[in-house]
């Protein structure tokens, strides 16, 4: 209750920066201390935590903190600063929502914040056609999941998302498509995903860090509640769906090989990292389970670090268009450690989180299926493949005539990437994340 006072009491406050800052930096560190091994915590009737809703806020409150801290003072406003502060309430109470109707409502309320971060603060006039796209997709994926929710609850006598499973009924394949579509077009799944690159080419920095690393996990958490109470298990129609993921995920990867635009790149590489999280979900394992959450920290930490990088190497060369870029290393070598740092996370290089997220799917998609274990491993080689491309265009060779000459960092750069770090630190605890 601590968490959600520090970030509802302040919409009624007149704040400066400093409060601000204050409230972020209280909440991220409250919600530290939800951080326990096989908790689940029942407040009401109609809040509750567990233990991946737990570390979901938990990295909705650090993930706002970093987008305040990266965002260069002469663009903050007061409505800039109320649309982080309304967004990160709205997936506070998303994730902790025991109670199946008001899950769909502020999993659906997180839009108009986004949509906001865009249209008002995004830096081409295509900002309207990518938020057009976004709430077309998502809103339109999701109207026949609040049809089913409204059966389902009228059936169950009650709305409650622990009391709801047990209900016995087997799901016809219409009706499982809709539960999990509204779910992957959120996450989103390649064949649904058509919004996220223009919404992240057209957002500004805090909208494509958090829509990054917070907006795409609600589609991943919604799975996992909605497995938790329709209880409705691997079946036939869910083996499909995680091939296409997987199959949707080596193909995202093979875009981002021949991506010019570096937000455009890094927003495609997050469509390949949620494919393995979605079949990690719907395949409904306990092994599968514990790499979707990995996975989802690990990857909500770096892409947002790579979007901030973007940003940084953006106001150092003027364009995003990668060939124009190169050789950053002669001019801002420490800019090139943190990208270096970032891509190599970016592509599970041992000991960081996403290798653990991906040998542990690995594992469960072996036993399913052998093909999907194959098109495992050419997504795993090619998603290093296109961080090293990455990286070698944008900081190696001759520094180009974009490149402006200036001070390396600034201080708030610096704070930011470092911080960045923090979450992913939890690969040396590894105890988190056991089921």
């Amino acid at each position: 209750m601590t968490l959600f006072s520090l970030v509802f009491g302040s919409f009624f406050l007149y704040f400066s920066w400093g409060s601000v800052g204050s409230c972020f930096v209280l909440a991220s560190l409250v919600s530290l201390g939800l951080l326990h091994q096989n908790f689940s915590s029942n407040l009401n009737m109609y809040f509750s935590l567990n233990y991946v809703s737990a570390l979901l806020v938990f990295l909705s409150c650090i993930l706002c903190l970093l987008a305040l801290v990266s965002t260069p003072y002469e663009k903050k406003a007061y409505t800039y600063s109320m649309c982080l502060l309304a967004l990160l309430g709205f997936l506070v109470l998303s994730f902790s929502m025991s109670n199946i109707i008001l899950f769909y409502i502020f999993f659906e309320a997180s839009l108009i914040p986004t949509l906001m971060l865009i249209i008002g603060w995004g830096y081409q006039p295509e900002r309207l056609q990518a938020g057009s796209y976004m709430m077309l997709y998502t809103v339109g994926a999701s109207l026949p999941l609040l049809l089913v929710l409204i059966w389902w609850c009228e059936k169950g006598g009650t709305m409650n998302i622990l009391l709801l499973k047990n209900l016995s009924f087997v799901f016809p394949i219409f009706l499982t498509v809709v539960i999990y579509g509204a779910f992957l077009v959120k996450l989103p799944m390649y064949s649904t995903h058509l919004w996220l690159p223009k919404a992240h080419v057209e957002a500004p920095l805090a909208g494509s860090m958090i829509l990054a690393g917070i907006l795409l996990k609600l589609g991943g958490y919604g799975i996992f509640v909605m497995n938790n109470s329709f209880s409705m298990g691997p079946n036939s129609v869910s083996l499909v769906i995680a091939a296409l993921s997987m199959w949707g995920g080596f193909l995202a990867v093979m875009m981002c090989l021949r991506q010019v635009d570096v937000k455009a790149l890094v927003a495609y590489s997050s469509v390949g990292h949620m494919g393995i999280v979605s079949a990690g979900l719907i395949l409904d394992q306990t092994w599968g389970v514990t790499s979707a959450l990995i996975t989802m920290l690990a990857h909500g930490a770096s892409s947002s670090a790579l979007f901030c990088l973007a940003y940084f190497s953006y106001t150092k060369s003027h364009t995003r268009n990668i060939p124009y870029m190169k050789g950053m290393l002669q001019m801002y070598p420490i800019l090139s450690l943190w990208w270096f740092i970032f891509c190599c996370i970016n592509m599970a290089a041992p000991p960081t989180l996403n290798l653990v997220g991906e040998l542990l799917v690995s594992s469960v998609v072996w036993n399913y299926n052998y093909l999907l274990a194959a098109v495992m491993g050419l997504m795993v080689f090619f998603s290093a493949s296109y961080n090293m491309y990455l990286y070698s265009s944008i900081n190696h060779g001759f520094h180009s005539n974009y490149l402006s000459s200036g001070s390396e960092l600034k201080s708030f750069e610096k704070l930011s990437l470092v911080l960045h770090l923090m979450p992913l630190l939890f690969v040396f605890k590894g105890t988190l994340f056991i089921l």
